[in-house]
Order: C-alpha cells, then structure tokens, then sequence
C-alpha cells in the first residue's frame, strides 16, 4: 500500500522533535511512500529539502491551533489525495485530528515531550518516544504506539569529520583536553538546571584537570548560560566554557566530543559517533549509559530526576573524574553505545513501524464524540496559560514542565 502522508512538526527550529520528524519522513519516504512536511519559515527548511521533501508553508503568525488551520489541512488533504496528517506536538496533533473529523486523512500525533496532554482526543493514534509514557497514557485511549527517537546511524557515524568545527570555535586539534560536549536547545524547561550545573562543575574541575565543556544550541535561555559560562571562564583564567549557538548540522560537534552530555534525541545521536554518554534529566540526575544502566534508559527514556542540584553536581564531578581517568572505559562504552543505538534505534527500522502505524489509522476513523471534549481541554488549558501569565507563573512548555512532578 502506497500512503500519502503529511507531516507537521510543531516548530520549524532545530530541535528533537523536529529533527525526528523530517528525518523519519525523508526515510518513509524511501520506502516508497508520498511524503511532504507542511510548517512555518525556520532553519529546519533546509533539512527538509535536503532530505528531498517537499515543504509547504504555513503563516508564523496564526494561532496555534486554529480553525483555519485546521480548514487548510483539511482542503490539502482532498486536493493532494492525502491519507494521512500527521502532527508533531499537541497544537498539529489537535489540528490533525479536526481536519480528519470532515475529511478524508486518518490524523496521527507523535509526542515528544515528556507528558501527554491530556485533552488529546481518545480516539486519535498517539506515538510517544518511552516505554514508561506509553503505560502512563493508554488507559482510556484507542491507540499508543512506542516509536523509540531514531537516529540516521549511517549519518551519525564515527570518523565524521571535526577538524573545522575544532579550529572554528579555537578548541585545537583532536586529542587536546578533555572535551564534554552537549547539543541542544538551550530552554529553562528540562535543560538549563542541568547545563548551569554542568558549567559549574567544570569550572570547579579547571585548576586540577584539562577539561572543557562545549555547548551548542540556541534558544530563550542562552543568556543565562552564557552569563554562567563567562564567569566559570574569569574564574578558571582560561576558556573551559565554549557557547557555539545553534549550528544547523551538529554532526562536527559529536564528533569532537571526548564525551557526551545529553537527553532525549540528542543522547541517543551521540552514542551513533561512538561517544560515551552521560544522560542529562532534571533536579540533579546525571548517569553514565553502560550495560547495567541500559534498562533504565530504555524503559523510561533518556532523561531522570535526581535527588537535588548539590548531590547531582557530585555525582557529575564523579563521572567526570572517572571517565577522564580511563581512556580504555571511554573507548569501551563508545563501542557499546554505538552497537545498541545500531541495534535498537536505527532509523530505517523506525521508519517501517512508522509505516505500519499509519495504515493501521487509515483503517480506522476518529471519533466525533472526542470534538467536544478537546475543544473544552484545549480551551481550559489555553485559559490556564493566560491566567499563569498574568501572574508570572508560566512555563515556556507545560507538557516538558510537569515532567519533574512525574515522581
């Protein structure tokens, strides 16, 4: 069966999510089906053409989600003949399904984040990326299939080339100090506790040991981090924090690394170059990936909670200390990660689990008793927002936010 499928990040900026979604997409797409990616202007752009799909644009300005979304999707859908819409994140995965409602698309939502919002409509087929949220959102839902992040590990390889990423940012040759290197988007939700903390234990570490820590990403708390790193840099008396910003392929990055620092997708592409793996999560977790800690990782995703910021900033000193001690350790556990994300995460067989999952929501419609009950989530949740706003309590992602209430 051939299927036509359109894809709707929730965000044309390059992040997880995203990058997932045009990656899977292109390597659907090479299995044979009609694949296009529909989204505003962004650096993501030029991911999607490269990987030889079709974009189409969407107004940066609309609201999120909206009627007339929802009409635009529904018309492209009889026009181009579309079987399915897929939707990354709540606003397209609500959109998807609205346009379905009336139209001939089966919608699909894919969530990334680390909750399920729960005004998701029952009826509507959900992927989500842990086998731990999968449990937490199928009571009372139709469909939740585990599609685990996938990685291009023909792409994401070792011996990918790092000398002008290395010479571009003044890090000096390969085999220079000790380089934590960790990529992604710089946001106060998930991610900023951890990279401060990072900073600075690596600070606390310049005067003893030829460590560096290189960060690259952009995004609404970059200026929280560079102000951290600009002070571990004075104190240390040498550049032991390097920012880059966001750099459209990071590969060069993963490349350089000695060791990785990260969550989510961006943990699982470093273990692709061969790079040992400290996994990231929140209020002070920080854990080395090695066979014992393998079925943690994969049952709850690539991510935790700690147990506090001083005891995470110990623990992190730690495996530092101990990695840097032990090149034979580090070459080991590059080895090993890059056999398990070959192995478990590879793209090409995520992209046929993809396909399955979406000839199984053609075969199935949504159900119009759901219309009523997301309208009044989506309303009361976009009400909360205001309200939170109006105080100064709002969170930039709510559904990343609560993932530290989870435990």
């Amino acid at each position: 069966m051939n299927v036509r499928i359109l894809v709707y990040p929730h965000a044309m900026e390059v992040g997880g999510s995203q990058l997932n979604a045009v990656e899977l997409a292109g390597a659907v797409q090479r299995l044979g089906h009609d694949v296009s990616v529909i989204g505003e202007p962004g650096p993501l752009v030029g991911h999607v053409t490269a990987a030889g799909l079709e974009h189409l644009p969407l107004s940066p300005g609309r609201r999120r989600p909206s009627p007339a979304t929802v009409r635009l999707l529904r018309d492209l859908a009889v026009r181009r003949g579309l079987d399915v819409v897929h939707g990354y994140e709540w606003p397209p995965g609500v959109e998807a399904f609205y346009a379905g409602l009336r139209g001939p698309a089966a919608a699909v939502c894919t969530i990334m984040s680390m909750s399920v919002a729960p005004f998701l409509p029952s009826s509507l087929p959900l992927v989500v990326g842990t086998r731990e949220i999968q449990e937490q959102a199928a009571p009372g839902r139709r469909r939740v299939h585990l599609i685990e992040p996938p990685v291009d590990v023909v792409a994401n390889a070792p011996g990918h080339p790092a000398e002008d990423f290395r010479r571009e940012y003044g890090l000096g040759p390969g085999g220079g100090p000790f380089d934590l290197v960790v990529v992604g988007r710089l946001v106060p939700e998930l991610k900023l506790e951890g990279l401060l903390t990072a900073i600075d234990v690596v600070g606390r570490l310049a005067p003893e040991l030829d460590t560096r820590l290189v960060v690259v990403g952009d995004g609404p708390a970059r200026a929280d981090v560079e102000h951290r790193a600009a002070s571990a840099n004075s104190a240390a008396g040498r550049r032991v924090v390097v920012v880059t910003g966001q750099l459209l392929d990071p590969r060069p990055a993963y490349a350089a690394a000695t060791v990785c620092l990260g969550m989510g997708g961006s943990a699982l592409r470093s273990l692709a170059f061969g790079k040992p793996l400290i996994v990231q999560g929140e209020l002070g977790f920080f854990e080395l990936l090695t066979p014992d800690s393998e079925k943690t990782f994969l049952g709850q995703g690539w991510y935790g909670l700690g147990h506090g910021r001083e005891e995470g900033a110990a623990r992190l000193e730690h495996l530092i200390r101990r990695l840097h001690a032990a090149p034979g350790l580090r070459r080991e556990l590059g080895e090993y990660g890059r056999r398990l994300v070959v192995e478990r995460f590879s793209l090409e067989r995520a992209a046929r689990v993809q396909v399955e999952i979406y000839e199984r929501a053609v075969s199935e419609r949504p159900a119009a008793l759901d219309a009523l009950g997301t309208a009044a989530g989506v309303l009361n949740y976009k009400l909360r927002r205001r309200y939170d706003r109006l105080r100064g309590t709002h969170t930039r992602d709510d559904f990343n936010a609560v993932a530290r209430n989870r435990k």
